[in-house]
Formats: C-alpha cells, structure tokens, sequence
C-alpha cells in the first residue's frame, strides 16, 4: 500500500511539472511572443483588420498631407504625396510586400478600429460611415525635406535636420531611393540594385566619420588632459608611431606649431591622432556618453548603433586613426547630427523626434510632442569652447562653403577614408545661427571627396532654404 501511495504522488508530482511548464509557456506565448506575432506586417489576419478601417493619414508639420488613402474600386490604396523625397521615412504599407518606416511603428495608430462618433454618424443622415484610424502629425517641414532630397542630386548620401533645443526631426533625407506609389513595378529592381535604396542611410547608413569625429575628440581632451588649449604642436605633416606604421595629414601637408583651435580649424590628422593616443580608454568613454555603441531612444524612428571599439594598449595606428575618426570607428548620419546637435545646446543632447501629435477621428490629440532630454553628454564650458572652434572652421577653416548669408555657421569637415581606390567620403555636421542655434545638420555624401566641397556645399543649400522661410 505504501510503495502505491508513493507511486501515485511521484505521478502527481510529474503531471504538476508538466502542467507548471505548460502554463508558463502559454503565458510567456501569450504575454511575450503573441504581440510580435500579430504585429507582424505578414500576419494576414491583421490585414482583414486592417482592411476594415480607413487608414489615418500622415502629414508634415505644416500640415501638408505625405501618406494618405484613397478610394478606389477595390477599396483603398495608400498615396504617398512626397514620392521618393519621404519613402524612407514613411515607409510603404502594402499587402504583398509588407509595412515599413513609420507605417510600421504607427501602425496600430494608423489603423486603430475605432467606430465613427454619433455625431459623424448623424451628419451622415445616419448611414454607415467607415471607421477611421488615427492621424500622425510629423515633425518634417516637407520643403526642407524636399531641398535635402534634391541637394543630394546624383549622389548616394543622407542630409539630417534637427531642432537644436527640441531634437524634432524638420528632415532626413536618404539617396538613392524609390517612389512608394509603384513598388509593383520596381520591387526586382530594388532588390537587385548594389546601392540599396531600400536602406534608409540616415539611420542605419555606418560611415567612418572621419574628421567630424574630432568634435568628441575635442571634448574628451577639454575634459581629461589638463591646459590641453595652452598646449602647441609641432605639426610636421608625418608622424612616426613605430612599428612601420606613419600616421599623415591629407597630402603630407606640414601644418607647423599649432595649438588645439588651430588643429580643429585646420584640421590636423596628427594633432588630434596623438590625443586618440594621449586619451587611450578615455576616448571610447566619451563616445559612448555621446551615445556610440548605445541604444538612442527615439520618437518614429529607430537608428542604428554607432560603433566605437575597445582598442588594446599596443594596437597604437588603430588608437591613433580613432582620434579622427578612422580606423574601426562607424556612424550614422543622425549620430553625427546629435553630435553637433549637442555642442550647440550646451552639451545637451535631445531625444530625437518624428512624431509631432497623434489625433482621432475627431480631431482630439491622443498622443502630443514629447519633448525630453537624453541628458547632459558635456559640461556647458566645453561645448562653448568646441562651437568657438566650429564657427572658425566655417568663417577661415575648412568649412567655408558652408556660409550661409546674413547667419553665422558653425561646422566641421570630414573626409573619411573608406575603401583604397575609391573616392573618400565628403561629411559635414554643424548648427547656426552661432548665437541663438536654431538647427543642427549632418550631411554625407558617399565617394564624394572632400568634406569642405560636397557636403559643405550641400550643408549652405539646406541651411539657406530654411533661414528664407
């Protein structure tokens, strides 16, 4: 009798086991697994669902209309007004080929199953009336966006925009691209196409910086080597770092005895190589405050991780390239732009934002700006001193054909090194005006060559249609 009373709860015991495991993992299906799996854009339920209901539209800040459905025969068929100036931002939403960009992220918004109001209903002589999703205001000012688009011309690059105090998104342009409006058409192409223009290179495009990056290398030297701005350097053109290994200014240029402001006005490639150096895991601090190899919290969008290695003590060449932005180091154009972003703010780096306001079908805000801080990456000191530098850069540096008439520019040239026999690649980031800043920008475009030429020359285009407006 005893050994079948302990058989029975050895049984029980084995049946409680299952049914525990059983249990946690529908719970962690349901709780865990199941939103992603209905939020799927191929989830072909949620299609029926969608269908059901007028997708809201999309406007720019002004409230210009970007996205938007019309009726057809068949139903509804979304339009996008901005063609291939907004399709990385916006996204496609299509039932063969998906959801993208902020059709994505908004989707539920976009398409939220909320019932017509009485009073809709009632001005209708009290028929049927569709049910109507949400619309999503954006931060975009779709004639900058517009003028980013079509500065970039025939080059592959983004231009990126933002509000220096608030971190709203007025543009982000991306080439090459696609026009939503017939994606029937062109999918194979796109697909096939070595120069991506399904990629969104503003926020996922990983370029070497180059010498914008000497801006956070500024900042990590203000704030770890003490009177480094009283300090001068003898910039002979070429540098010696042993092993066989020289770093070089562009050319082999001799720049002489300089100082810290002359270095970034002139940009010097040996100057700021040996602060990679001199600042050692220092370095990869202050980039990581600045957000590399960081999650950026966002608003509509979502970036990419920037990259800054962990270098060891001996790999010297690849410590010192990192000074200016070269060897491993990586970026998207929107982390260059946060970076100038955040010396015109006082070393204050801001959230940045794409949405502006969500409201239903009645007009009532069910999501506003969300306005907030990602925090303080330097002290206020230090970023004065770096836009003091960055203003010569534009007024005697290499960065004058960035001037913009009537407004004080600040700025800082890159021409980032990629792949040997290839055209570098032309950067620009900078803000204006240089008192009050108002926008903050960063400008690539790939195998363009000098950063003081395309990119500063496509930076002025951009900076001039916005302080006509």
């Amino acid at each position: 009798m005893d050994n079948l009373t302990t058989n029975i709860k050895r049984v029980m015991i084995v049946f409680l086991v299952v049914f525990i495991v059983l249990m946690g993992y529908l719970s962690y299906f349901t709780l865990i697994k199941g939103p992603n799996i209905v939020t799927r854009p191929d989830n072909r339920r949620m299609w029926d669902v969608r269908n059901k209901v007028v997708r809201g539209t999309i406007y720019d800040r002004t409230g210009k209309e970007l996205s938007l459905s019309k009726k057809t025969d068949n139903g509804y068929k979304r339009v996008y007004q901005g063609g291939a100036a907004t399709s990385h931002i916006l996204g496609y939403y299509d039932e063969r080929y998906g959801i993208t960009g902020l059709e994505n992220l908004y989707d539920s918004q976009l398409s939220s199953n909320i019932s017509a109001s009485f009073l809709a209903w009632a001005g209708n002589g009290f028929k049927k009336v569709d049910k109507k999703g949400n619309d999503v205001y954006t931060t975009l000012d779709y004639e900058l966006q517009k003028t980013a688009y079509n500065a970039l011309g025939d080059f592959r690059g983004s231009v990126v925009v933002l509000k220096v105090k608030t971190g709203e998104i007025l543009a982000m342009a991306s080439k090459p691209s696609y026009n939503p409006n017939n994606l029937g058409d062109i999918w194979e192409s796109l697909n096939e196409n070595e120069h991506r223009p399904l990629l969104n290179r503003a926020v996922s495009g990983l370029y070497a910086p180059g010498s914008t990056f000497k801006v956070v290398t500024g900042i990590s030297a203000l704030e770890n080597i003490d009177g480094i701005t009283k300090e001068t350097f003898n910039d002979t053109g070429k540098m010696d770092l042993g092993g066989g290994y020289t770093l070089s200014n562009d050319k082999g240029k001799a720049l002489g005895k300089i100082n810290f402001g002359q270095a970034m006005i002139k940009s010097s490639n040996l100057f700021f190589g040996d602060l990679g150096l001199r600042l050692e895991g220092k370095l990869l601090k202050t980039a990581e405050k600045f957000k590399f190899n960081k999650d950026i919290p966002a608003e509509g969008i979502i970036i990419d991780n920037s990259r800054f290695p962990k270098y060891k003590s001996n790999e010297k060449g690849n410590m010192a390239q990192s000074g200016f932005g070269q060897a491993e180091v990586l970026a998207t154009p929107i982390q260059m732009a946060l970076v100038a972003q955040t010396i015109a703010n006082d070393g204050v780096m801001m959230k940045p934002t794409l949405i502006s306001k969500v409201t239903d079908y009645n007009g009532n805000i069910v999501q506003d700006l969300n306005i907030s801080s990602i925090g303080q990456i330097t002290e206020t000191i230090y970023a004065a001193e770096i836009k003091n530098y960055m203003r010569d850069v534009v007024s005697k540096g290499t960065g004058t054909r960035a001037q913009v008439k009537g407004i004080q520019v600040c700025g800082k040239t890159g021409t980032a090194q990629h792949v040997e026999n290839k055209n570098p690649h032309s950067w620009f980031i900078g803000f204006a005006p240089y008192d009050n800043p108002e926008i903050a920008i960063a400008v690539i475009v790939e195998e363009g060559g000098y950063g003081g030429v395309a990119a500063a020359k496509i930076s002025s285009i951009v900076m001039s249609k916005y302080f006509r407006k």
